[in-house]
C-alpha cells in the first residue's frame, strides 16, 4: 500500500473510533434524545376494558327498550286508545290502571293528548336481564298539546321526578311492571308537595298530566 493510501486509512480509522467513543459516552451518562421545539409527544390511546364496553351497550339497550315503550304509549294517549294503552302494563299493573284512568279523565272531557314526549334527564341501569329491567329515572313530560273540539293548547313542562321503572318481557313485548317514586333527598327546609297537575292548566281540563306514571304508583 502506498504511503498516501495508508495515510487516508489511518484517519478514517481515527475518525471511527472517535464515533464510537462518543456514543459509549452519551450511553453510560444515561442521556435520552430530546425532543425538537414545538414538537409534541406521540399520544397513546388507552385500551378500553372488555367489561365496560359491554356494561356500555347493556345500559344503552335497556334505554333504548325505555324509549321505544315511551314512544308506543305516546301513540295510545294520542290515540285514545284505552287497550293499546292498558296492554303497556303486566295485567293488574296498578301504575296501568291508574295510567288508564288518567286518559279516561282527558277523554271524557273531549280532549286528547298528541305529541307527548318524555325527556330523560338521568337514568341509571339497575337490573338487566334477558326478561328483566330495572332503571332509576329522572325525566318530565317535555312536550304535549291538548287538542279537542275548538281547542289547541300546549301543555306546560312537567316538573322533573324521579322513579324506578321495572320492565318485563312476556311473549316478545316489553311492559312496565311497576313504576315506584324515589324520595328525594332530604334538605334543610321543608319538602314542598308535587302538583299534579300544571299550574296554567285551564279548568276544562283534567287535574292530572300524562307523566311516565301517577304521582305515587305501587305494584
Amino acid at each position: 500500500m502506498t504511503p498516501p493510501r495508508l495515510f487516508l486509512v489511518a484517519l478514517a480509522l481515527v475518525a471511527l473510533c472517535a464515533a464510537g467513543g462518543a456514543v459509549v459516552q452519551q450511553l453510560a451518562g444515561g442521556s435520552t434524545p430530546r425532543m425538537a421545539a414545538g414538537e409534541r409527544s406521540p399520544r397513546v390511546a388507552t385500551p378500553v376494558p372488555a367489561a365496560t364496553r359491554e356494561r356500555g351497550a347493556a345500559d344503552e339497550s335497556a334505554l333504548s327498550r325505555l324509549r321505544a315503550w315511551d314512544a308506543r304509549r305516546a301513540a295510545a294517549w294520542a290515540s285514545a286508545d284505552r287497550a293499546a294503552l292498558r296492554a303497556l302494563y303486566v295485567p293488574g299493573s296498578v301504575a296501568g290502571r291508574r295510567d288508564v284512568a288518567m286518559l279516561d279523565a282527558w277523554t271524557a272531557r273531549g280532549l286528547r293528548v298528541r305529541g307527548l314526549r318524555m325527556q330523560l334527564l338521568a337514568a341509571r341501569v339497575r337490573v338487566h336481564r334477558d326478561a328483566r329491567v330495572v332503571l332509576r329515572v329522572t325525566d318530565r313530560v317535555a312536550r304535549a298539546v291538548a287538542v279537542g273540539p275548538g281547542v289547541r293548547r300546549p301543555l306546560p313542562r312537567d316538573a322533573p321526578s324521579t322513579r324506578t321503572v321495572e320492565l318485563v318481557r312476556a311473549a316478545g313485548t316489553w311492559r312496565v311492571a311497576a313504576v315506584r317514586p324515589v324520595a328525594p333527598a332530604p334538605s334543610g327546609g321543608r319538602a314542598r308537595a308535587r302538583s299534579q297537575s300544571p299550574s296554567r292548566t285551564p279548568p276544562r281540563e283534567p287535574s292530572q298530566s300524562p307523566s311516565r306514571g301517577p304521582a305515587q304508583p305501587a305494584r
